[in-house]
């Protein structure tokens, strides 16, 4: 329903401007932004991962894990892959090809862009999970889990550019959110779809986004070895 939604908004804001094309983005290339923006944040659940951290610390089973050879961060990890490959075809999918056949979707601007969509909806997962591991390790200082899922929501509804693609932000804004980790969960793997990035700045920002991604998995594991050393289990 939110795709939906996002479709709808885009659609009476070209009808109220009286336009097939703002800013030299097309209608169809704004549809296809909301549909793939719905594809990449619908099969990932921050607040989930949040959620089952806070769960774990209030319950007390969190310090089960630190008797285990496992990592808890990687099997948090592990069981969001299994829950992003379930979402990923039992939900996103189907919605995702039923909207985009009822208000019509462009195909990738590429053979290189497709494939490297693909690479960048990889990394768009990989960074999210990381985000919201950290922002639920914090919960270990605060004993509670409450409200960080909807700050990191508010967040990405803002600055990964799901609600308003960064080319209609006003400068300096733009340039500051394209910089943000945030940026590479929903508006560069749109933008790479779409061919809005050369080939040169498409190897560029993946770059980049790895690197973004190194620094929140070495983020985790600090803040999990901190968590370790001064945990105090809630419940039973």
């Amino acid at each position: 329903m939110q795709v939906v939604a996002r479709v709808a908004i885009w659609q009476a804001a070209y009808a109220g401007v009286g336009a097939m094309v703002v800013e030299g983005v097309s209608l169809q290339q704004m549809v296809t932004y909301a549909l793939l923006g719905g594809a990449v944040m619908g099969a990932t659940r921050p607040e989930r991962i949040i959620g089952e951290i806070g769960r774990s610390l209030k319950t007390g089973d969190i310090a089960v894990w630190l008797l285990k050879p496992l990592s808890y961060p990687l099997y948090i990890f592990a069981n969001e892959c299994g829950s992003f490959g379930y979402r990923l075809m039992t939900q996103v999918i189907p919605t995702i090809a039923f909207t985009a056949l009822f208000y019509g979707m462009l195909p990738p601007a590429g053979l290189f862009h497709a494939l490297m969509f693909i690479a960048f909806w990889a990394l768009s997962f990989i960074l999210l999970s990381l985000m919201s591991m950290l922002f639920g390790l914090i919960a270990f200082w605060l004993m509670t889990s409450f409200s960080l899922d909807w700050i990191l929501g508010a967040l990405l509804q803002f600055f990964s550019g799901l609600l308003v693609p960064f080319w209609f932000f006003p400068e300096p804004l733009a340039t500051i959110a394209r910089h943000l980790p945030f940026a590479w969960v929903v508006y560069y793997p749109n933008a790479v779809y779409l061919g809005r990035l050369s080939a040169a700045d498409t190897w560029l920002h993946l770059g980049l986004g790895l690197g973004w991604a190194g620094l929140f998995l070495l983020g985790v594991i600090w803040l999990w070895r901190c968590a370790s050393t001064h945990i105090t289990v809630q419940g039973g």
